[in-house]
């Protein structure tokens, strides 16, 4: 066994006891998602739009349309007016850690800042089906995990899918 573990070292080839521990390059505290409380007129709003698509729903396809609107609208509701939990982000060397879930430095692009519903976020490009990973921050946290972030990413802003115009577009007509 001592054998092959010179031999392996001496190819260059890393061993079971050359692994790496992970250690921890920054971490903060912040809340989970970006969090704005909606006014009462914007809940109206959204009501009287969803009533309109629900009974037009309703006239065409029966009840099981209306039961997902108003699925959504409950859902859409809580988000808004549930703030959500403090998590811990941690930047190791092995990857992103949000709480205990790992997302590896293979499964990421690149990196940008932005701001959501007043909050300042990171946006990680990711391989997975939604594409992307938002992480809140405090303002001044940001040259320093700028830093950091440039040490295993490409800092470069994505340029916004159609997707992305679609929702912006939306947001910025119901927003209040």
């Amino acid at each position: 066994m001592a054998a092959q573990d010179s031999t392996l070292k001496d190819k260059g080839e890393v061993g079971v006891h050359d692994a790496v521990a992970e250690k921890d390059i920054f971490a903060w505290a912040a809340q989970a998602r970006p969090f704005k409380r909606k006014t009462r007129e914007f809940y109206i709003t959204a009501a009287s739009v969803a009533v309109l698509f629900g009974l037009i729903l309703f006239l065409i396809d029966g009840i099981m349309p209306v039961l997902l609107i108003v699925g959504f609208g409950f859902l859409f509701y809580v988000l808004h007016n549930v703030e959500p939990e403090k998590v811990e982000y941690r930047i190791t060397n092995y990857g992103l850690r949000i709480g205990s879930s790992l997302t590896p430095w293979e499964n990421t692009g690149r990196f940008w800042f932005s701001e959501r519903l007043g909050s300042d976020v990171i946006v990680l490009e990711t391989g997975g089906l939604i594409g992307r990973i938002e992480l809140v921050y405090d303002k001044k946290d940001k040259e320093k995990l700028e830093k950091v972030l440039k040490k295993y990413l490409l800092n470069e802003e994505a340029s916004p899918t159609f997707l992305d115009k679609s929702a912006n577009w939306v947001a910025g007509k119901i927003q209040q």
